[in-house]
């Protein structure tokens, strides 16, 4: 199954309590010090429909909670040894109904090496970062199809009989790692490509201004894009 990516932001450094320690100290070969360690929060995804207007729901919040930690923390998500520049000691959702967030806990190491990067953090240059992971459902809050086995006829961001459309993505079945990025992976954010249908490369329109007889041709594209977001349609 392939992985699809979401944006998430660094919120904060903060100063790591005994607690932090001993969950980080699970991770490390040797018990490391508050001293010796640089640690921050990273507000990865949450309930609220997003810009490529999907959503996690509580449940898939719960379980990424429980799969993220132990993971690395990559740079511009090349998966070597040589990217890794933090790891994920803890997470936790947090807030109200309906605007529950998952908060990743991660921590590095104060070297020389990570100097210019922990500087750059608490500077806010470094800020965006982007999630990797894969789930089993994309259900349409329209109609209810799930998305990776049958393309229905709605369009993301359309309203359809006064209701919006989205999709809640849910059964975290894997999650990889998160990066450090430039500018935060959101996979199809009205990027589709119209080139399969014979014409040069261009963007298809944004979908909630699509028309009636751009539906169709709309859907097409994005069962393609579908594909490679959730790891493909049975067909």
């Amino acid at each position: 199954m392939k992985q699809f990516l979401k944006s998430a932001r660094i919120e904060k450094s903060i100063t790591p309590t005994e607690m932090d320690l001993l969950l980080i100290n699970k991770q490390t070969l040797r018990p490391l010090s508050a001293e010796e360690v640089f640690v921050f929060k990273l507000a990865a995804c949450g309930e609220q429909v997003d810009r490529d207007y999907e959503r996690f729901t509580a449940g898939a919040l719960k379980q990424m909670a429980e799969k993220f930690v132990g993971l690395p923390v990559l740079q511009d998500h090349k998966w070597s040894a040589s990217a890794q520049t933090a790891r994920v000691y803890a997470a936790k959702v947090e807030g109200e109904e309906g605007k529950k967030t998952l908060v990743l806990r991660c921590y590095m190491p104060r070297t020389d090496a990570t100097a210019d990067m922990i500087s750059a953090i608490e500077s806010g240059i470094l800020r965006e970062c982007s999630v990797g992971l894969a789930v089993g459902k994309a259900l349409c809050s329209i109609c209810g199809a799930n998305q990776r086995e049958t393309l229905c006829q709605h369009v993301g961001g359309r309203e359809y009989d006064g209701k919006a459309c989205w999709f809640d993505l849910d059964e975290v079945t894997d999650a990889y790692e998160i990066s450090f990025v430039a500018v935060p992976s959101q996979p199809g954010a009205g990027v589709t490509k119209s080139k399969r249908y014979g014409e040069e490369d261009s963007p298809v329109p944004n979908p909630a201004e699509a028309g009636d007889d751009d539906a169709f041709l709309l859907a097409r594209a994005m069962q393609e894009q579908e594909e490679m977001r959730y790891g493909g349609f049975k067909r």
